[in-house]
């Protein structure tokens, strides 16, 4: 294959949530990349339609709407079967962490909105991929966690939390769904996207000297490991969670 030339199609399909931009775009790339067809969700129409610019109008589909809408779950779902008959792959990237401070603090109604949008909606797409093709047809599911599940969050607990409950429906549906699908998740640190800006804007430098191997991570980062999970040399990999966290917890307990 020449370089620009595309792959040939291999004939799979993939739904990635809150894929319009960053992480979920950087999956739905390396996807597109290796031949699959794909359908990507989120919020913004317009963001969308630029994606699909970018990635391939005759291999990539959108559905606009909120993640935690069960109409929106149903027609995403929908679109996907119509346009490319089949859904081997599910990928829930669509999350929010609309807060930031203490515990004692936080409003339960914004812990509910959270959970909603990061845990429920994961399962709620899992349920209507599985009932459209994964459960007679087999294929794959990737949950986009965070290192934020794995250890406390300072500040962030909310979204901690959910990740916490996202890595552990990893392991549900993982134990149910087998052996015909599987189901992994992914943790990330850090990622450069407009999502996580607040953590490293305006001191990029200092973020990334926190992790050993010297720099944030970047969506393709995830984008490649995603591949990977959704790809037959995963074949024997389910229930797990890989921490693609550029070795910054190599650091916890030092000093």
């Amino acid at each position: 294959m020449t370089a620009g030339e595309r792959p040939e199609p291999t004939g799979r399909v993939a739904l990635v949530t809150g894929a319009s931009r960053g992480i979920g775009y950087g999956i739905a790339e390396a996807l597109v990349a290796r031949g699959d067809r794909v359908c990507i969700t989120g919020r913004g129409e317009d963001a969308l339609k630029e994606a699909v610019e970018r990635l391939g109008a005759d291999r990539v589909v959108y559905v606009a709407g909120k993640a935690h809408d069960e109409a929106h779950q149903a027609a995403a779902v929908e679109r996907t079967m119509e346009a490319f008959g089949r859904v081997d792959y599910l990928v829930n990237n669509a999350g929010t962490n609309p807060v930031f401070g203490p515990m004692a603090d936080l409003d339960l109604g914004v812990a509910r909105k959270v959970f909603e949008t990061n845990v429920i909606s994961a399962l709620g797409f899992a349920q209507r991929t599985w009932k459209a093709w994964q459960q007679e047809h087999g294929g794959a599911i990737v949950n986009i966690a965070s290192i934020a599940g794995l250890s406390a969050s300072p500040f962030v607990g909310a979204y901690g939390m959910s990740k916490a409950a996202m890595i552990n429906l990893t392991q549900q549906l993982a134990h149910e769904f087998a052996p015909i699908v599987r189901v992994n998740a992914i943790a990330p640190g850090v990622v450069k996207t407009k999502f996580a800006q607040a953590l490293y804007e305006g001191r990029e430098a200092e973020a990334a000297a926190a992790y050993p191997l010297g720099r944030l991570g970047v969506p393709a980062d995830i984008g490649g490991a995603a591949a990977f999970l959704t790809s037959d040399q995963s074949d024997w990999i389910t229930g797990q969670t890989l921490a693609i966290e550029g070795g910054i917890f190599l650091n916890a307990g030092v000093g």
